[in-house]
């Protein structure tokens, strides 16, 4: 899968925005890649998915991804991959494995979500899967907003889109100086 169809296949679905965003890091952007309505249709989902697991090179006994984002993500990564799929999520603040979910100790697994700006939801899952004496070599990820910058403690991040989407902190934003009305569309806040 090419850069163009990637791109295609996100401004068809209406994944990705223009406008005046509020991100989860506190920063402001004037574009928005809002995956959520890309995985609304499985045939994309499958696509997108498919275009990531033929770059992988490992063998996993688990995918594990973040809610919400990294739910349906690492359902079909998983489908994929003919492993089982497991999510974390918030509890009280703090990503958790909830639900009787299991990691079992040794497990081979791969951590993936959505989108990553800076990649705090994907540390979070790898802290948790590390925790419970499992292996984290690869990370995977729809599309990596950090171009590349972001870093999970020795795994590898493959991604089937890399950009670098500008972003401003607040008192040097030009969309607040110019008065656009600003937009949160991510899942969380900042701690």
């Amino acid at each position: 899968m090419d850069r163009e169809e990637v791109l295609n296949i996100l401004k068809e679905s209406g994944a990705l925005l223009t406008g005046h965003f509020l991100l989860t890091s506190g920063k402001h952007s004037d574009k928005y890649i809002q995956c959520a309505q890309v995985l609304k249709y499985p045939e994309y989902t499958e696509r997108l998915v498919a275009g990531v697991v033929k770059q992988l090179k490992g063998n996993y006994d688990l995918v594990v991804g973040p809610a919400i984002g990294g739910i349906i993500v690492a359902y079909e990564f998983a489908r994929q991959l003919k492993v089982p799929a497991l999510f974390t999520e918030r509890e009280n603040g703090e990503m958790a494995l909830r639900r009787g979910f299991e990691i079992p100790e040794g497990a081979n697994t791969l951590v993936v979500e959505d989108v990553i700006t800076t990649g705090g939801s994907v540390k979070e899952v790898i802290d948790i899967v590390r925790a419970n004496g499992a292996v984290v070599n690869d990370v995977a990820v729809l599309v990596d907003r950090s171009a590349g910058k972001a870093k999970f403690d020795g795994a590898n991040l493959t991604s089937l889109l890399q950009t670098n989407i500008q972003t401003y902190e607040t008192d040097k934003c030009p969309l607040c100086k110019g008065d656009v009305s600003i937009i949160k569309p991510g899942s969380r806040s900042k701690k």
